[in-house]
C-alpha cells in the first residue's frame, strides 16, 4: 500500500502549481499524471488508485486549471507549461519518472520530451492532442480586449457541461453527478477565464512532424477507437512520427480513457514501465479481442 496522499502547492515561475504526491514505499518509479484541456487531476480519479498500488504518483493541476493559479503574467505556452512541470518534479526531488499525459496533457508530455530530453524515462500518451495549429492571429489579437474572458465564459456556458461530457465518453451511462461536479468545479472561480485567455494567446501549437521525429524517448500511445475529440487517425500519425512508439487501440472507448478504462490502461502502463518487451504480447492479445 502507498503512504497517505500529500497535497500541496509550490510557486513555480510566479504561479501556484497544485499537486498531489503519493510515495510508494517499495517503488523507485514515479508516474507523473498530466491532465487535458478544460480538465484537472480529477480526470485521473479512477486510474490513480490502481497506479498507486505499484508506483509513486505525482498528479498535477496545470495552470490555469484545477486548484492551480490563474496569473495574468504567466506565459501559458506549451513550452513554459512543460518547463513548469519539470521544475516541480525537480523541486520534489523525483529522479525516475514516466509521464502519462491525457489529451492536451499528452502534448505537454511530448514538449517535455522534445525541449527537455533525457528527463523522463518513458511517456504514455492517452488520446494525445496532435498537429493542432496555433490560434488565428485575429483571435489572438481579440484576446487583448478587456471583455474577452467574459466571452470565453459565455462560449463555454453555451456549449454546456452535459454536451461536452457526452462528447468525450463512448458510454454516456458513465456520466453521473460526481463526474458533473468534478469537471464543473474548476470553473466556479471566475479568474480561470483570464488564464484561459492567456492559454489561447500563448499556445504555440502542437509539435510538428519534424520535431516529433527527433523524440527518442520510448512512447506508448493508448487511444479510444471512438474518440470524437482527437480521432484515432491522429494517434496513428503520431505513432508513425515518433520513432520509438507503439499504439494500443481500445474498442468501445471514447476520448476520456482514464475514466472509461482505468484497469486496462493500468495493465498496459505497468507492462510498459517494467518490461517493454512484453508489449508485443499485449498487442497480439488486444488485436484478437
Amino acid at each position: 500500500m502507498s503512504n497517505p496522499e500529500f497535497a500541496g502547492s509550490k510557486t513555480i515561475h510566479g504561479i501556484e502549481v497544485y499537486y498531489e504526491y503519493d510515495r510508494h514505499p517499495n517503488s523507485t518509479e514515479t508516474v507523473v499524471l498530466i491532465h487535458g484541456f478544460l480538465s484537472s487531476l480529477f480526470s485521473f480519479r479512477h486510474l490513480k488508485p490502481v497506479l498507486k498500488e505499484r508506483f509513486s504518483i505525482l498528479s498535477i493541476d496545470l495552470p490555469p486549471f484545477g486548484k492551480s493559479g490563474h496569473s495574468r503574467s504567466f506565459t501559458y505556452s506549451f513550452k513554459n507549461l512543460s518547463l513548469t512541470v519539470i521544475k516541480l518534479i525537480e523541486a520534489l526531488n523525483i529522479q525516475n519518472f514516466t509521464l502519462v499525459g491525457h489529451s492536451m496533457g499528452g502534448q505537454i508530455a511530448l514538449n517535455i520530451l522534445y525541449h527537455f530530453p533525457n528527463t523522463a524515462k518513458k511517456a504514455v500518451l492517452l488520446c494525445s492532442s496532435g498537429y493542432t495549429k496555433r490560434s488565428k492571429q485575429s483571435l489572438i489579437l481579440a484576446s487583448y480586449l478587456p471583455f474577452f474572458p467574459v466571452f470565453i465564459k459565455l462560449y463555454l456556458a453555451r456549449s454546456g457541461l452535459e454536451k461536452n461530457l457526452r462528447n468525450v465518453v463512448y458510454d454516456s451511462t458513465l456520466i453521473d453527478d460526481e463526474m458533473r461536479k468534478g469537471y464543473l468545479a474548476p470553473f466556479m472561480n471566475p479568474s480561470i477565464f483570464k488564464g484561459l485567455t492567456g492559454l489561447l494567446r500563448h499556445r504555440e501549437g502542437d509539435l510538428s512532424s519534424e520535431a516529433l521525429q527527433q523524440v527518442r524517448t520510448p512512447c506508448l500511445l493508448i487511444w479510444g477507437e471512438h474518440d470524437r475529440v482527437v480521432p484515432l487517425r491522429v494517434g496513428e500519425k503520431l505513432a508513425k512520427d515518433l520513432p520509438n512508439s507503439k499504439l494500443i487501440v481500445l474498442e468501445e472507448t471514447g476520448h476520456l480513457v482514464p475514466e472509461e478504462r482505468p484497469e486496462e490502461i493500468y495493465h498496459y502502463i505497468k507492462r510498459f514501465i517494467l518490461d517493454e518487451a512484453n508489449l508485443t504480447e499485449i498487442e497480439q492479445k488486444q488485436n484478437t479481442v
